[in-house]
């Protein structure tokens, strides 16, 4: 049986992560708090905030932009898009 959270995000129980998606206190807290669908919906946030600001994963910033924006889009809901970011056509 799936293990399930109440999302701290979507505010429902659903089926949590299998385990923690990064290290540290704020991997145990997304663990706990938040469900699959969530941290899939971050993964989709992150993912254009990499590309809209270009960013590189092997600089040391990154990692502090990838926790604040965890903090801002799952845990405070103040994640914005980025200034300028149009939304890709089909």
């Amino acid at each position: 049986m799936a293990r399930m959270v109440y999302c701290i995000k979507l505010n429902q129980e659903l089926e949590g992560l299998d385990k923690a998606p990064i290290p540290g206190e704020i991997g145990k807290r997304v663990y706990e708090q938040v469900s699959k669908q969530a941290w899939k919906m971050f993964e989709e946030h992150f993912k254009m905030v990499m590309n809209e600001y270009r960013l590189n994963l092997m600089d040391p910033r990154t990692d502090e932009i990838f926790k604040q924006q965890v903090q801002q889009f799952l845990f405070s809901g103040t994640a914005a898009r980025p200034e300028g970011f149009v939304e890709p056509t089909s």
